[in-house]
């Protein structure tokens, strides 16, 4: 009997164990988990801390007996090691487990800055249900919270935090809001609508160090110290890989994996945040942790884990990293799509109407749209998501955009179904 082990009870874990048991009715299933809730979404965090939803909202899945009724085996433990050459899994509770395939889906961990004092009493992360618990009960309506970090993760927290009245500092070492998602004059109006919502921003500072007691006090570099009930530590996340050492898995950021989300070494894969696969528009492999990156790896591993075990050739194919960042910042809507920075001899074009609040930045490379930024462009994301992800040659659009880059909408509908026509003739020629 083929035992599947999946390391990872998050999205991508949870998913990877229903398309096993869907491809493979008879097949052992362990499910590997470390925290003693429900599988849940951690996305789905800051909704709890709004009021919009209970516990149980967070749920991935709403049966209590979801996992016994596909016969997957859940287990509550931590891993400390994994032995890839003879396919083993030690606990830190000292049991092994053995393994046919293994999927690692262990997510992520939050970043912890080395700060005197992050260890100090009222300093929490959010990223856990029983961060959300103890951050619930201090950020009480008035309450004095510093929030440390203003990145993606950061701003959602940070409009958790904002709709639960407490009086909200926000401080981020890079010179401007956003600063891995956001060029400078986008991060700049983000950072100017959040002041305008009445949360105090501090760009290009550090928080040097921070005093026990009650209230925390707080040691900025720019020379101010302030007083805070309450102390989140957003300073980003990174693969939660460590027990791989000395694995033979081989990881660089995160678990390198190919096409299949196979690693190194056969039978064994990745998915999701800890996982690091190839991106078609950067060219290169990379870590992108959101969810729906978290889903696909999942399929496709998982329906690959099967196919291993009966000896067949891996069909299930990654076609690329989806790089989409779309934010709501207490009301304002921005986005980042793909290689946002733009490429060497490439080419770009912006327009800002910072009184309409208004941003838009694309980048380009030969005819293809590479990446964009936008700030209040609702109505082109759609259009943006597409050419980017579509890699879709723009033609005589290409210089058209760069003289009015509010067209992104024509641009889309006339170069994709040009694409569509020439795909499809080609297609007919072929056969």
């Amino acid at each position: 009997m083929t035992h599947h082990v999946i390391l990872g009870a998050g999205p991508a874990g949870v998913i990877a164990a229903e398309t096993i048991r869907k491809q493979a009715p008879q097949d052992d299933i362990t499910l590997i988990g470390d925290e003693p809730e429900p599988s849940y979404s951690r996305m789905a965090i800051p909704y709890l801390l709004m009021g919009n939803i209970d516990e149980s909202g967070t749920y991935l899945r709403k049966s209590p007996t979801h996992f016994a009724d596909l016969r997957v085996n859940l287990r509550l433990d931590r891993v400390r090691s994994v032995n890839a050459a003879s396919r083993t899994i030690v606990f830190k509770s000292g049991d092994t487990v053995s393994f046919d395939t293994l999927l690692v889906a262990t997510g992520s961990h939050p970043v912890s800055p080395p700060i005197p004092g992050i260890k100090s009493e009222g300093v929490h992360t959010c990223w856990t249900l029983e961060d959300a618990r103890a951050i619930a009960a201090l950020a009480q309506p008035g309450a004095r919270v510093l929030q440390l970090g203003a990145g993606f993760i950061g701003c959602i927290i940070m409009e958790a935090l904002a709709a639960r009245g407490v009086r909200l500092s926000v401080v981020e070492m890079g010179d401007r809001m956003v600063p891995r998602m956001m060029g400078p004059v986008a991060g700049g109006m983000i950072r100017d609508w959040v002041e305008s919502k009445g949360v105090e921003v501090f760009t290009a500072t550090r928080v040097e160090s921070i005093e026990p007691g009650k209230p925390l006090q707080v040691k900025l570099s720019n020379g101010k110290t302030m007083l805070a009930d309450l102390v989140i530590s957003a300073a980003g996340v990174r693969p939660a890989i460590g027990f791989l050492e000395d694995s033979g898995i081989l990881c660089l950021l995160g678990v390198l994996t190919d096409e299949h989300l196979q690693t190194n070494v056969p039978g064994i894969f990745a998915a999701g945040d800890c996982a690091e696969a190839f991106d078609k528009i950067s060219r290169k492999t990379m870590v992108s942790a959101i969810q729906p990156n978290a889903s696909d790896q999942a399929r496709i591993a998982a329906s690959n884990m099967v196919a291993y075990a009966r000896g067949l050739e891996a069909k299930a194919v990654l076609k690329g990293v989806t790089q989409i960042n779309v934010l709501d910042t207490l009301g304002l809507i921005s986005t980042s799509f793909g290689d946002w920075q733009g490429a060497t001899g490439g080419e770009h074009v912006e327009i800002t109407d910072k009184a309409a609040g208004k941003h838009l930045s694309l980048q380009f490379k030969d005819d293809v749209l590479i990446g964009c930024n936008s700030v209040g462009w609702t109505q082109h994301v759609g259009a943006m998501r597409g050419l980017v992800e579509g890699q879709i040659k723009l033609g005589a659009w290409k210089d058209k955009l760069m003289q009015d880059p509010t067209r992104l909408v024509e641009a889309y509908q006339a170069a994709a179904h040009g694409q569509a026509d020439w795909s499809g003739a080609h297609d007919k020629h072929r056969r």
